[in-house]
């Protein structure tokens, strides 16, 4: 069994030169903690550099997302901006393209760096990619022969430096379980609260779902409480179970199919009823989507479907980018399953 611990995301605002600087030298401190030698430092102080001048010269509202996951020895680059988007993505990604009014310079380079990357456009939506660097020769975090992608974006509030949300999950054969925490609140005592969800989890990922939610609910009794949501996809009957209380909001998403995870009212570890299970049949080609109350409970998934059979993470930042409501800690898991 594998269990993938969520990782957290620290966000630089590229508004001005320094930031780039100041995202780079916060990329090259992650990657010296893990050990990484003077080449794999550079491949990633590359990534950040030409991502970061992209967004600068170019977009509006450009931000970087920036996670390391030292467990997984890897740095997770997400880059994310509102416009005004890249109207011929595939001439943009060649070696020496410009554009004096769209990004484009550096993405070949990128592409060609990063372990893994992905990237969308859209007119005059914006664009949003995802470039990890591991050293060469280090495996994926989620095993290439796992039957799901997981893509996740989990960020402080603002002003904050630990974020109160967590999320985690375990792979098993054909079965997946994912925990969401939202502690109430933000901050040290919020983080707190997710943790301890979390800690719960990990001793038994493939638990009961209703005994595991009133597990969480009593580990949770010392701390302020969490909104928290389980769930249990199954690859082999293609069902999706979950439980939970609390503002944890759920989505599943397909071409033809749109469906919310509705979780009960209450907060685990404060009050919650008899923790209740339910179930659907998971549709082809689905999403599977979670997100904190931090990402506005109504969106539209027009802009998402394309991006169906795509990382993952690329999905979730489309959400953030769109709809964060820029006042709590802001968290969202993505689940695909391959095909």
């Amino acid at each position: 069994m594998e269990v993938v611990a969520g990782w957290v995301h620290k966000a630089f605002p590229i508004d001005d030169a320094s930031r780039v600087g100041e995202a780079r030298r916060f990329a090259a401190q992650a990657a010296a903690a893990m050990g990484w030698a003077e080449l794999e430092a550079g491949r990633l102080a590359l990534v950040v550099t030409e991502l970061g001048t992209n967004l600068l010269r170019h977009a509006q509202k450009g931000r970087l997302l920036i996670a390391s996951r030292p467990e997984a020895c890897e740095v997770e680059v997400v880059c994310i901006d509102e416009g005004p988007g890249i109207s011929d993505l595939a001439r943009s990604m060649q070696d020496g393209y410009s554009s004096g009014s769209t990004p484009g310079t550096g993405l070949g380079a990128v592409r060609r760096l990063a372990s893994d990357f992905d990237i969308h456009s859209a007119v005059p939506d914006g664009t949003v990619c995802v470039a990890r660097v591991r050293p060469a020769g280090a495996p994926r975090a989620v095993r290439a022969d796992a039957q799901v992608d997981i893509g996740g974006l989990c960020l402080p509030a603002p002003g904050e430096i630990e974020c109160g949300d967590a999320w985690s999950a375990a792979l098993e054969g054909d079965r997946i379980a994912v925990l969401m925490a939202d502690g109430l609140g933000h901050g040290p005592d919020a983080a707190r609260a997710s943790r301890e969800a979390q800690a719960v989890f990990a001793r038994e990922p493939f638990a009961e779902l209703r005994t595991q939610l009133q597990q969480a609910h009593q580990a949770l009794q010392t701390t302020r409480g969490a909104a928290v949501c389980l769930a249990r996809l199954d690859i082999g009957t293609g069902t999706l179970q979950w439980s939970g209380a609390g503002n944890v909001i759920g989505r599943v998403l397909s071409g033809v199919f749109d469906k919310s995870i509705l979780t009960q009212h209450g907060t685990v570890g404060m009050q919650i009823r008899k923790p209740e299970t339910s179930s659907m049949a998971l549709p082809d080609h689905a999403l599977v989507i979670l997100h904190s109350d931090g990402i506005e409970s109504r969106w539209t998934a027009d802009r998402l479907r394309p991006l169906l059979q795509r990382d993952p993470t690329l999905v979730a930042a489309i959400l953030l980018r769109d709809h964060t409501r820029h006042r709590d800690d802001a968290t969202i898991v993505v689940i695909r399953r391959k095909e």
